[in-house]
């Protein structure tokens, strides 16, 4: 009776909190919830009782933003690194029970991970063709590597990966498959946001990630161009948000016994929800001229400064082809490749959903893994490469996407 009424004033007072930090963001449009992320560690005796769990739980959290007027677009649930899920499998048996897990998550509709395949250099590399396989034949299933991490950069990692992107632009239905992976470097386990988040741990976790960018815009069409003004207000309302998403996970870790590990309050972007249309409103002028490092710089500079717990990426997102306004920019030849990894020197998340030639060689991917790899290493920041060759298209040719995420945009030459 006891432990129940502590729980009761607990979730009183979080809804007090929550009240209270809403009404400070009447004038602004709330951002979207992008994802409610759920770590397992699958038994594949019980693995459906196991996802049935999952989902209670995240759907339990998907009601608890609905009372208080947010959309959630995804929820997705990570297993342990692949290596271990499909430990003692034939090659052959290991792709029958990714597809059933692949095919559940349709079912479900829940997003599909099974993590990294490799973690470090002395990983076994058969795990990562494996996903390699996987990801070009299974719609839904996604995965990463580590190139690096507190013990430096992973060169053997980096190399395989590089060779599953070719495989995969060569394999996957329009070069597709490259959309679910990415190459991470010094990311921490349990972030919310795909394809580069993994665990390692008994599992019964979850993490929130916000999709932002919309309050980003609306507030540098306030600030004018002010930096500290902008620095201020934006992390004043970005913390409504991300103190109502903390609030939520407290509500539900206490309520079903598992453990909240955070939110990652970078404020993601996605179709006519425009970082990059956030950007030029502070710079005044096109994303990639003068002042884009500096907005990019207020951004994370917000994000860092918000007062909750933090877990994942906590930065800025630049992804190409996600964001309307970045693929026709990206078309326009207005920044490049060394213009975003620039960006990430400062904040950011490092080459994410760059559109590359067919032909890109093994050689001249791993350079590109490498050099994002090299610049996380450095300065202790979690970046990653999500890079996306398209199958018999050249310079200057169109990409011809077909998934509802992806907004077509011109392939420039390798860099």
């Amino acid at each position: 009776m006891v432990h129940r009424s502590r729980l009761k004033l607990i979730a009183t007072l979080l809804l007090a909190v929550v009240a209270a930090v809403t009404a400070q963001a009447q004038n602004y449009t709330r951002p979207k919830v992008r994802a409610i992320t759920g770590f397992v560690r699958l038994d594949r005796e019980a693995y459906a009782q196991q996802i049935a769990e999952a989902l209670s739980v995240l759907r339990a959290a998907k009601g608890e933003f609905a009372k208080q007027g947010y959309e959630v677009e995804t929820l997705r649930i990570v297993t342990q690194p692949l290596g271990e899920l499909v430990s003692g499998l034939s090659d052959a048996q290991a792709l029958g029970f990714l597809k059933t897990f692949d095919d559940l998550s349709a079912k479900e509709n829940f997003l599909p991970s099974v993590g990294p395949a490799m973690l470090r250099d002395s990983d076994d590399p058969r795990v990562m063709h494996l996903l390699a396989r996987a990801l070009s034949s299974l719609p839904n299933i996604e995965g990463n590597a580590i190139l690096a991490g507190e013990d430096g950069i992973h060169w053997k990692v980096i190399r395989e990966s590089a060779a599953l992107v070719r495989y995969v632009t060569d394999n996957s239905p329009h070069s597709q498959g490259n959309f679910n992976f990415t190459g991470t470097a010094m990311l921490k386990p349990y972030g919310p946001f795909y394809p580069g988040t993994y665990h390692t741990g008994s599992g019964k976790q979850f993490s929130i990630g916000l999709e932002g960018a919309n309050v980003v815009q609306e507030v540098f069409a306030r600030t004018h161009g002010d930096f500290d003004a902008s620095v201020a207000e934006l992390t004043r309302q970005l913390t409504v948000h991300a103190k109502v998403a903390e609030s939520v996970g407290q509500r539900i870790a206490a309520s079903k016994d598992w453990a909240f590990m955070g939110v990652d309050p970078t404020p993601a972007p996605l179709g006519d929800v425009s970082i990059g249309a956030a950007i030029e409103t502070y710079s005044g002028s096109r994303f990639g001229s003068s002042g884009t490092m500096t907005a990019a710089l207020i951004i994370t500079t917000a994000v860092k400064a918000i007062p909750v717990t933090q877990i994942g990426y906590s930065g800025l997102m630049v992804p190409v082809m996600e964001d309307k306004l970045l693929a026709r920019r990206w078309a326009q030849g207005a920044f490049n490749t060394d213009s975003v990894l620039a960006y990430s020197a400062v904040c950011g998340t490092g080459l994410d959903t760059i559109p590359f030639p067919g032909d890109i060689s093994v050689d001249q991917l791993a350079r590109i893994f490498g050099d994002m790899a090299s610049l996380a290493w450095k300065w202790n920041k979690p970046l990653s490469a999500r890079l996306q060759p398209v199958k018999g298209k050249k310079a200057g040719d169109q990409t011809e996407f077909t998934d509802p995420y992806l907004f077509n945009t011109t392939v420039h030459a390798v860099p």
